[in-house]
């Protein structure tokens, strides 16, 4: 088995309480809200949110299912494991996310995600494939950045 890891810093002038509330514990509604051409729905197929919970995301080409690690309201900390569905193949494992979301001096937000993907045998991911995956997550984050700037009372 084959691991990489690799870790994505970004910044935001939302603090860290409204981007996590949004992003991470609503994600399941505001999501498919923000998004309906491309996330159908959002739900729990075990669980209710925390640790333990098995979330289903039905995107417009299929569908994934991540398993939650952790979840903690107080620290601002996301830990989740892609198990089934896009991303996962013969190739490749699991993909666990490891996410912060710390107080920036500005009083806005540093999020920092590791990703760590699990590879069956010798198995080699492209750099384009890592460029593409990075630049879909960092997608999802400025449009709940943006909503939240547009709807400062929201999540708050």
């Amino acid at each position: 088995m084959g691991v990489l890891s690799y870790t994505d810093e970004h910044t935001s002038s939302v603090p860290p309480a409204r981007i996590f509330k949004a992003s991470i514990v609503d994600s399941h509604n505001l999501m498919p809200k923000l998004l309906p051409d491309a996330i159908k729905s959002i739900s729990f197929i075990k669980g209710d949110g925390g640790a333990g919970s098995i979330k289903e995301i039905n995107f417009a080409g299929g569908l994934v299912k991540h398993q939650i690690d952790e979840l903690n309201e107080k620290t601002f900390t996301y830990k989740y494991t892609l198990i089934e569905g896009e991303g996962i193949s013969d190739k490749i494992e699991k993909v666990s996310y490891d996410i912060k979301f710390e107080g920036s001096a500005d009083g806005g937000t540093i999020s920092k995600m590791t990703t760590t993907i699990y590879t069956h045998g010798d198995f080699e991911l492209k750099e384009e494939e890592l460029k593409a995956g990075k630049e879909k997550v960092l997608a999802l984050y400025k449009v709940v950045e943006a909503y939240l700037l547009k709807n400062p009372d929201a999540y708050v």
